[in-house]
């Protein structure tokens, strides 16, 4: 469904209900690990529906265009929030992959102990629920095409630090995109140290063998060229390739990349898989988020790349504050951060997101 057809005058004698043609419906999980975790369903009316997992600070799990899915999803799914994960690599135990998993606020990357505290893999905040405290929806018979959910999820103790992160993830009725916008703001007393990914898991259909992985900038393997396999010059690393043996059980490759901007000042990067015609742009501000990381972990049964933008290259919080790049965040300040994903079908706008990425 095209943007025309979303404001057809038609609807308004044809539609009694708004869910008719898309919107925002919350419930709860009644079954398995995720037993009693809010959720909300987010239709945009075009294909792209998307599930917002409200108790895993408002990270999106399963997400379809049409019959395609988009995202990664591990073998254990959605599980509670454990608040206190955070210890070595506890992380991975409640990581579902999806769509999208927040990982901060204060820490990214992997378990490390200084005289600062122990901060183990990727933080705390995704496994933190969010007070709702806005449900928009939109009301086509009014011409009002916008619907968004709005949440607080706070990472917070005595002492501090105390940052609380503000999230809005909004969408419009005929438009096959959707957009976050996240405010963090410490709310103590003393500076707060701050570290922000966003790790973005797609899956198969959209990854598949020959598959585009679509970014651009400096890179460089994480774990130093002499152990890379896959990002070492002269490999064809932005093509997927067929699940891989040496990827079974914890082999995975990451380049970390200085992305580069367009003259907006925007950062754009994706996936193209010309046998499905289907590509998703990521789009985000540089200045906000100028570190991407791709992860590819080719296992079979376990066939996913991620694509992260984040505000440090996957460094943790001991080397930032070390070679100065750690970011501190003044009491009853803040910092935003906006990013949009859309699905693109035809053939022109799929060209010129390669074009512009190229």
């Amino acid at each position: 469904m095209e943007r025309a057809e979303a404001i057809n005058p038609d609807w308004v004698d044809k539609v009694s209900n708004h869910l008719q043609l898309g919107g925002i419906e919350t419930s709860v999980i009644d079954n398995g690990a995720g037993r009693g975790t809010r959720i909300a369903w987010i239709n945009t009316g075009t294909g792209l529906r998307f599930k917002v997992v409200i108790d895993r600070a408002m990270d999106i799990a399963d997400a379809f265009f049409n019959e395609h899915s988009l995202a990664w999803l591990s073998h254990g799914g959605i599980t509670n929030p454990q608040p206190f994960s955070d210890k070595g690599i506890d992380w991975l135990r409640t990581f579902g992959g999806g769509l999208l998993t927040t990982c901060g606020l204060t820490h990214v990357g992997g378990p490390e102990s200084d005289s600062y505290g122990d901060r183990g893999l990727h933080g705390l905040i995704s496994n933190t629920p969010a007070e709702i405290v806005s449900v928009i929806q939109p009301d086509p018979r009014a011409g009002k095409l916008e619907m968004s959910i709005t949440g607080i999820i706070r990472e917070t103790k005595p002492f501090g630090p105390s940052l609380e992160l503000r999230r809005t993830i909004s969408a419009t009725l005929g438009e096959p995109g959707l957009r976050i916008h996240d405010e963090v703001s410490n709310k103590a007393n003393t500076p707060s140290p701050h570290m922000l990914l966003y790790h973005f898991n797609f899956g198969w259909p959209l990854v598949d063998e020959g598959t585009d992985i679509v970014w651009n900038g400096k890179w460089f393997p994480r774990h130093g060229e002499e152990n890379a396999k896959i990002f070492k010059e002269g490999s064809n690393f932005k093509k997927c390739p067929a699940p891989l043996e040496s990827h079974l059980g914890s082999g995975e490759e990451v380049a970390l990349i200085d992305v580069e901007a367009n003259i907006f000042g925007d950062s754009i990067c994706g996936l193209h898989n010309s046998k499905l015609g289907l590509a998703v742009a990521l789009k985000f501000k540089k200045e906000q988020l100028p570190w991407l990381a791709n992860w590819q972990h080719w296992g079979k049964g376990e066939y996913v790349t991620g694509i992260e933008p984040s505000t440090h290259p996957l460094s943790g919080q001991a080397k930032a504050r070390e070679d100065g790049t750690l970011i501190f965040i003044e009491p009853g300040a803040s910092k935003s951060y906006e990013l949009e994903l859309n699905v693109l079908t035809g053939k022109e706008a799929i060209e010129e997101f390669i074009l512009n990425v190229s």
